[in-house]
């Protein structure tokens, strides 16, 4: 880690970088900084990789990413040995080739995994190895010994039960934890603008509004993230643009239901393409993803129109 910035100014270079997450960041910061292993828990699109890429970036520091799934086997995250050069040299430790893990330890890198209650068993066994010595024994190679800065850092999505395992007490007790939600609808307004750099207000303030709205329709067990809304910001443009339809820029659109049919039709055309995809339907329901979005349009822009003014 940086030796010239203390841990005050690296909080500061990075919260100049990212929109809100002031407390997370905080939190963040202070447990790996503390030489912590960590665990994250929340949904998809709550900027935990963007925190962990600010804090590596800083630090200067590599961040390497592993999808915890049912093929993580603990060969493809410690590493192997080159079977081509092993039958003509036999094994040794120059034809090893190391996997995310060893390169993190030797690196001194955070080793980020994702859906980390998807890996198999015998894998996390060998992380908590790592986490627990700081080194690990490699039959053929010998001891990798972690530098400092090594630390691993999983996430897990709290709502996504299916094909998952549960945590043992012995992965949770040698992580601290940091629970993360979804931001209030001002920062996910910013990230929207920032990443679109839509020059408006109101459609980045619609897109927000109608993303949100998924998290809390009765027939969706999980909505969309703030990426849904950035993608319907991105395809409403474009769409509006092929359409030669105005986007209305300012959000004083009053009273809202003024709006022009021609930006609403947009709006609700580009929905299905931006979040048909994001949202988890209730397998009770017999409603399509089409049929539930198409009332949360209605919802936004005609029943309840107020509510797309951005406050």
């Amino acid at each position: 880690m940086s030796a010239t910035l203390s841990i005050g100014e690296v909080r500061q270079r990075i919260a100049a970088r990212v929109v809100g997450r002031d407390r997370e960041l905080d939190l963040l910061l202070a447990a790996v900084a503390a030489g912590r292993d960590l665990l994250i828990e929340g949904p998809p699109g709550t900027s935990k990789s963007t925190l962990l890429g600010a804090i590596t970036a800083e630090w200067n520091i590599p961040l390497l990413f592993v999808e915890g799934n049912a093929d993580l086997t603990p060969a493809r995250i410690v590493g192997h040995h080159n079977p081509a050069r092993v039958l003509r040299e036999d094994y040794s430790e120059d034809n090893f080739v190391p996997g995310p893990l060893i390169e993190a330890m030797r690196t001194g890198g955070f080793l980020y995994i994702e859906e980390f209650n998807r890996a198999p068993e015998d894998t996390l066994n060998t992380l908590l190895t790592a986490m627990a010595e700081r080194r690990i024994a490699i039959p053929r190679v010998g001891t990798v010994h972690a530098l400092p800065t090594f630390r691993v850092v999983a996430s897990m999505n709290p709502y996504d039960n299916v094909g998952t395992t549960r945590l043992s007490t012995s992965v949770h007790d040698r992580l601290c934890r940091l629970a993360i939600g979804y931001q209030d609808a001002e920062a996910e307004r910013g990230i929207v603008a920032l990443r679109t750099e839509s020059d408006s207000f109101r459609l980045v303030a619609d897109a927000v509004a109608i993303t949100r709205m998924t998290r809390e329709h009765e027939d969706i067990i999980q909505g969309s993230s703030v990426r849904g809304a950035i993608d319907l910001t991105l395809v409403a443009q474009q769409l509006a643009d092929l359409r030669e339809v105005t986007i209305p820029v300012d959000s004083d659109v009053d009273p809202p239901r003024n709006l022009p049919e021609d930006y609403q039709q947009s709006m609700l055309d580009a929905m299905y393409v931006a979040l048909s995809g994001r949202i988890h339907v209730d397998e009770t329901s017999d409603a399509t993803p089409e049929m539930i979005l198409f009332t949360i349009w209605q919802d936004h822009f005609v029943l309840r129109p107020a509510a797309a003014a951005p406050g």
